[in-house]
């Protein structure tokens, strides 16, 4: 069990529905990450842009993304994670994949769809939380909209890191801190957001402003409007200590997601 985490988050431009330009693309950026890293974080549909329409591309080339993921993680011994359309039984799901060097996977289906982009049409809902381990760090991931709803993301402190993969628009930015600040708050953890830069074929413009804020709400690191690696290394001792002095979790309501 380590005290220390390190994460990279990946900030791009997606080209628009190209699958094989967004990974070549990846390939060449993952090689300028100068010193290993635990953990490797990618927006959301980080191959693709946000499809309004999973149909729009072949369901063998979702396959590929998770097979680059797999092949990236075994390279570089690093946990590769972020999300995707994916098929499952003949379902269409915005997943998020944690891909580990091993050849195994830990996938968690967006429970919030994005009503006003018409992903509620084409996408089924998610039904369970998530929570997964690298190096003994507990690890909960989320997509996007969830980051609105914060009863999803309760933390009966079972996690240290909560992590956003987004696609969040510009228009928007102001929304993006305070949410996830108070999120680091409420539930006493690091977050880690993940966005991307440019104008997708729908025309949206997204600005980046990934980030990663203490479980103290403070920002740590965060990166502008621009394609960036941001490195940074999370400490789980100072998180209990904080969590230990200010224990706000013995006072919260109690309730059960059903």
């Amino acid at each position: 069990m380590n005290d220390t985490l390190k994460i990279a988050l990946v900030q791009p431009d997606i080209a628009w529905q190209d699958i094989p330009k967004n990974l070549d693309y990846f390939d060449d950026v993952l090689n300028k990450i100068e010193q290993p890293v635990d953990l490797i974080l990618f927006p959301e549909m980080f191959a693709t842009g946000f499809l309004p329409n999973p149909k729009d591309i072949a369901d063998e080339e979702y396959e590929r993304i998770q097979e680059w993921m797999l092949k990236t993680a075994n390279h570089l011994n690093s946990c590769i994670a972020g999300s995707n359309p994916c098929k499952h039984e003949g379902k269409y799901y915005n997943r998020f994949i944690a891909a580990f060097p091993d050849g195994s996977v830990k996938p968690y289906d967006k429970r919030h769809l994005f009503t006003m982009g018409g992903e509620r049409q084409h996408y089924h809902t998610g039904h369970e939380r998530m929570i997964f381990e690298v190096k003994g760090w507990k690890i909960m991931p989320l997509i996007c909209y969830d980051l609105r709803f914060p009863v999803w993301s309760r933390n009966d402190l079972s996690y240290d890191l909560l992590v956003y993969s987004v696609n969040w628009p510009k228009a928007r930015n102001h929304v993006w801190d305070i949410l996830m600040m108070a999120r680091a708050i409420e539930n006493q953890c690091y977050v880690a957001g993940i966005n991307r830069i440019g104008i997708d074929g729908q025309a949206i413009e997204y600005k980046g402003q990934s980030q990663v804020i203490s479980p103290k709400g403070e920002v740590m690191a965060k990166l502008g409007n621009y394609e960036d690696i941001l490195t940074i290394s999370l400490n789980r001792e100072e998180l209990h200590q904080f969590r230990k002095e200010f224990p706000v979790r013995d006072d919260a309501d109690d309730f059960i997601i059903v």
